[in-house]
């Protein structure tokens, strides 16, 4: 028998799959130009020619695919400091760096370096349905927070409510999965005011796959420079595309309590969850290409044709500052019952409870840009049902 605790999370965690699996049958029922599958965020670009050719420059070096540091290599660390550094403006130095198996990895190896159990975890709904699995796997407990109604910004009053004794970190995601709202500082500063009031260290974990994926002018502000006790985690899945390489790295803030301490507890963690270190040929790799975004103006063509096909159909939708998700109102209020008449359409979607915001649906816009277009038509038919 398996475990009775990764049993009753295979049933919660199956949503997101269970609507790709039903895109997959309607493409072998229908084609695949009919059918409108919004469901997953796979970055649909492919890495730049440049980041390829490093790829193959590197492969055949001598001593690239052997053990090092568990934290990674020191001069890529030394690199990723420097650029933390410039766009902080906050000195970050090599010894503030982990490298890690992608954002995920980095979140469970700080998660684990920090929870003690029945510590708990503040997240900010809608939020990536993940974070309460990767809180579950070392003890904590998730404390949902909504966001503001509408804009989707944080609630600093809510958090501020929602902390206890307990309380040992905050999750941030801004960019954000699945609003695409992007934190103003204003705000953040407020929230930074809040924790230096409670009577205990709370860590600010800001998850930063999407900061390099925003449009119109908009900056993500620098979460080392506003919050004392705060990690980084960033990877190069979505701004690189490279999902499938598992690479990123984790910057603690060099103002955080007990510093050096928690680095030690960050790299041991990543030894014995058995990641043991990065990818080392992909260190390697984003190393020369830290500044680089590919795909950013195709997603932002992207953003704008789906929001339009959604307004024009009658839907109630914010156009997100950042990402490559737009999560509009559900017509009704059971939005999986949405999701599956949506399906009737030919559309692929899925519903705001798995994101702990029912009422709403995320839609992925990485994708072709002839399935936005030509899903026009199958949306207003859907919609002329709710009129």
């Amino acid at each position: 028998m398996i475990s009775k605790k990764v049993e009753d999370n295979l049933q919660k965690s199956s949503w997101i799959r269970a609507m790709f699996e039903q895109g997959m049958q309607l493409k072998k029922q229908f084609g695949e130009e009919n059918v409108f599958d919004f469901s997953l965020g796979n970055p649909d670009p492919e890495p730049s020619e440049g980041i390829l050719a490093t790829m193959e420059s590197l492969v055949r070096v001598p001593g690239i695919h052997k053990y090092m540091s568990n934290a990674g290599f020191q001069d890529v660390r030394e690199k990723v400091a420097e650029h933390a550094s410039n766009e902080s403006q906050v000195e970050v130095t090599a010894n503030h760096v982990v490298m890690v198996n992608g954002a995920a990895g980095g979140l469970n190896v700080v998660l684990k370096s920090i929870l003690n159990p029945g510590d708990e975890v503040i997240v900010i709904a809608p939020y990536f349905s993940e974070y309460k699995f990767y809180t579950e796997n070392h003890g904590g407990v998730v404390v949902p927070v909504p966001a503001q109604a509408g804009s989707f910004n944080l609630d600093v009053e809510a958090i501020k409510n929602a902390i206890t004794d307990k309380t040992k970190a905050i999750i941030l995601n801004s960019p954000n999965n699945p609003t695409g709202t992007v934190y103003d500082e204003k705000t953040l500063n407020d929230l930074s005011n809040v924790l230096d009031g409670v009577g205990h260290a709370v860590y600010v974990i800001s998850d930063e796959p999407y900061a390099k994926i925003v449009y119109d002018g908009v900056c993500v502000p620098a979460i080392l420079k506003i919050f004392k006790n705060s990690i980084v985690i960033n990877s190069f899945s979505k701004s690189l595309a490279l999902p499938g390489e598992r690479i990123g790295f984790c910057i603690v803030s060099p103002n955080c309590e007990d510093v050096n301490l928690l680095l030690q507890a960050m790299i041991f963690a990543n030894r014995t969850l058995g990641f043991v270190n990065a990818p080392s040929l992909m260190q390697r790799v984003i190393a020369e290409h830290l500044d680089e975004v590919v795909g950013l103006e195709e997603y932002k063509a992207k953003r704008d044709a789906l929001y339009d096909v959604l307004v024009d159909a009658g839907f109630e939708c914010r156009k997100p500052e950042g990402a490559f998700y737009m999560f509009p109102k559900s017509p009704i209020p059971d939005d999986s019952e949405f999701a599956k008449e949506a399906l009737k359409y030919n559309i692929v979607l899925v519903g705001g409870t798995g994101f702990g915001y029912p009422g709403y649906l995320r839609l992925s816009y990485c994708i072709s840009m002839d399935t936005i277009v030509n899903s026009r038509k199958a949306f207003k038919e859907l919609m002329k049902k709710y009129r």
